[in-house]
């Protein structure tokens, strides 16, 4: 078990009065899993990726960890315009002091091996949306996090775009082992990437209906040619009530 949510509740204090994000949550992500939470719009799925690093703890039930570190990717790739790519992936091992010549080469080869040899000098600017969120999932990964925590990490890119880093994080995170946790509004991108797909109902959240992913292995772009695809995607968007 790398993840487990048993009954968590959590609610928002303003002085507006309480808001409750999440009630009743109960889920497991087994490691070496990729697991993908769609839900409305607004109904605590970004919550539910701060209770599992742990940065805020539930006001009911229970988060247990597995073990190991969570590395968090973002919405946008919040690479630092001034830094170049290889300053840019050290930047965790800055943060979490652990900036050593070990961890440093540790990160270039895993850059290396995934296309960003060439590009270690240059700054943000100078590369594509699509290969910024290549150097930003890299910049997670080389600190060694077991658990990767993803929150619409593809949501800021064209569509043509979007479905080739698709493929490229999934390939990354099956190939080095990782467990991942996506929150997402896309349906079909939840299917392509996941080995299981959490319905969430609208806030407060609890969990409607899961749904294993076991046709189309490959590629997401393989499982969207699936014929099984087209299905899954029905079932789910009558879950969202959509």
């Amino acid at each position: 078990m790398s993840l487990k949510f048993s009954g968590v509740s959590y609610a928002y204090h303003t002085p507006a009065g309480e808001t409750k994000a999440v009630e009743n949550l109960s889920f497991c992500i087994e490691e070496g899993q990729f697991v993908s939470v769609i839900g409305p719009s607004g109904c605590g799925k970004s919550t539910i990726l701060s209770l599992a690093a742990g940065l805020i703890a539930p006001g009911g039930g229970k988060v247990e960890r597995g073990g190991g570190q969570f590395g968090y990717m973002l919405q946008t790739d919040a690479l630092f315009p001034w830094r170049t790519v290889e300053q840019n992936i050290f930047l965790p091992l800055e943060v979490k002091k652990k900036n050593t010549k070990e961890m440093r080469e540790n990160a270039v080869a895993l850059a290396v091996k995934y296309g960003l040899g060439d590009f270690l000098k240059k700054t943000p600017s100078q590369l594509s949306g699509g290969m910024r969120q290549r150097v930003a999932l890299i910049r997670t990964l080389a600190a060694q996090p077991q658990t990767l925590l993803l929150d619409e990490p593809f949501s800021a890119l064209d569509y043509q775009t979007r479905l080739a880093v698709c493929d490229d994080v999934h390939d990354i995170i099956k190939s080095e082992k990782k467990t991942a946790l996506l929150v997402t509004h896309d349906i079909s991108e939840a299917i392509a990437l996941s080995d299981k797909v959490i319905v969430l109902s609208s806030r407060p959240a609890t969990v409607v209906a899961e749904h294993e992913v076991t046709f189309g292995e490959g590629s997401p772009k393989k499982r969207r040619e699936n014929p099984q695809f087209a299905a899954l995607f029905e079932t789910l968007r009558k879950e969202l009530g959509i």
